[in-house]
């Protein structure tokens, strides 16, 4: 009898099925929460995905126009639907739609400094009409849905109904650059892109004096100033910088997040800005890699044309009356223009200039009125229109005498970042020559009136012709590369 009982004692067989059926809940459990982790998972990665789709839909819109959260609102609206699964949401078992009506969104002007910091409410746009032109980023919040769990919650603690909600939240933002620009920077010259957008409102377009900052390389530039960028690959050579300046298209991409200025002077820019006007000095730059305008009209007569020798200088007093280069505008020459914000010296003009008089000179059997150009005409069409009129020139060829010129009417273009440089306005900052990373306002084109001034100050008198953004007339849009982007 001792050795039954001992045998049984000892006897192991089925021990297995009683450690089964003692962890078996706890298998089934992990198990149920296993399933239940990848059905909150899944369904909060459909959530997300859908509002990384309406986020990057809306801040596609977002260009800096005044129209620009409307458009957006309406992407939202119309371009995006989504689905999402493992939700109790819906009457209908399976995937359920997630449309705009199930989101609510957020206009943004500005992002905090880093992405641990939440968005507050100096971040939103306060008024969605008014300032609809300074969003620049959208927050979109998917609101939340119910999940119910398969594991028994209440089995753990009483009055868990194992229940809860799920949602999701994107931030993107637009972002812009342009490529083949020259590797230039202004400091906008007016109080706020408001004002400056006001300015380029009908058919007149106002000059602007822009002028090399002095004072060293850690000086501050001031609204009116113009400095030089780093190339992308943070090239900062005379030489390279010097032909990017000359070429009719320099290959360099810029993004409105952040340029990087390069520090110092650059004497010779001169030479690289007036290949556009036909004027090579000391044969630096090769007409045929850098071609001249196809209009280069700026008031000086020829020597030597044709020949290898050819150059230009300013006519004899017997010359004067049948030579005129587009005139600067009037309150330049009476020193009554405008000193932009915080700046120093008369930079801005009005768009007011001598156009019957340049007419008088440069086009005298051709009587303005029957051009088709309006009467405030600026220079720039002017411009064109010689372009397609040439027979009537007075003295002075509108075309090259010395070089072949280029067949792009944009080459006496030059393009520019323009930075806010008044940090007195409380949104501008200080920019000096040896910075990096300055927000870009807008990218603007200029088109020169005339040559640019000797070394080393190389002062530039140009028309404003177009910026990018807010105001803008889309001029620029084949230099853009718009994108939107997720940010959070």
């Amino acid at each position: 009898m001792l050795r039954i009982l001992r045998n049984f004692w000892n006897d192991q067989r089925g021990i297995a099925l009683i450690l089964v059926s003692i962890t078996l809940p706890a298998i089934i459990g992990f198990s149920l929460l296993a399933i239940d982790m990848s059905r909150a998972n899944n369904l909060h990665n459909d959530l997300q995905n859908g509002a990384d789709s309406f986020s990057i839909a809306a801040a596609a819109e977002l260009d800096g126009k005044q129209d620009s959260i409307t458009r957006a609102d309406r992407a939202l609206t119309t371009l995006v639907s989504n689905e999402y699964d493992f939700s109790t949401e819906g009457t209908v078992p399976g995937p359920q739609p997630l449309a705009a009506a199930g989101v609510t969104r957020r206009y943004l002007r500005s992002l905090p400094a880093t992405d641990n910091l939440p968005i507050t409410n100096a971040n939103v746009i306060a008024d969605e009409i008014t300032d609809a032109s300074d969003a620049r980023f959208i927050e979109v919040r998917v609101t939340p849905v119910g999940f119910a769990a398969i594991f028994p919650v209440s089995f753990l603690s009483a009055g868990s109904s194992g229940i809860w909600t799920i949602g999701a939240t994107s931030v993107a933002g637009f972002k812009s650059g342009v490529c083949d620009f020259t590797p230039m920077f202004i400091c906008n010259p007016y109080s706020n892109m408001d004002v400056f957008s006001a300015t380029l409102a009908g058919d007149s377009r106002p000059m602007m004096l822009l002028k090399k900052q002095t004072g060293g390389a850690t000086a501050a530039y001031g609204p009116g100033n113009y400095g030089f960028l780093q190339t992308p690959d943070g090239d900062m050579s005379v030489p390279r910088v010097k032909e990017m300046f000359a070429s009719p298209k320099p290959l360099a991409c810029y993004s409105n997040d952040g340029v990087d200025t390069r520090p110092g002077n650059i004497p010779p820019i001169n030479d690289a800005i007036n290949v556009r006007f036909d004027i090579y000095p000391n044969g630096s730059l090769n007409p045929a890699n850098y071609p001249p305008a196809p209009n280069t009209r700026k008031g000086l007569a020829v020597k030597n044309a044709g020949k290898p020798s050819c150059t230009y200088e300013a006519p004899s007093a017997a010359q004067a009356s049948q030579y005129k280069p587009l005139p600067r505008d009037n309150c330049f020459t009476a020193g009554t223009c405008t000193v932009p914000s915080g700046g120093a010296n008369s930079r801005l003009g009005d768009g007011s200039w001598d156009r019957a008089g340049y007419w008088a000179v440069n086009h005298p059997s051709t009587s303005y009125g029957s051009t088709g150009l309006p009467a405030n005409a600026s220079r720039y069409e002017v411009y064109k229109w010689e372009l397609n009129n040439l027979t009537d020139h007075g003295t002075e060829a509108t075309t090259p005498a010395c070089n072949t010129p280029s067949t792009d009417m944009k080459r006496r273009m030059v393009y520019a970042a323009m930075l806010d440089c008044d940090p007195s306005d409380g949104s501008g900052q200080t920019v000096s020559g040896s910075g990096g990373n300055y927000p870009v306002e807008s990218f603007i084109s200029i088109f020169l009136t005339e040559p640019a001034g000797d070394a080393p100050d190389a002062d530039i008198y140009g028309e404003i012709v177009d910026i990018t953004g807010r105001g803008g007339s889309g001029s620029l849009d084949n230099f853009l590369r718009d994108e939107a982007q997720l940010y959070r």
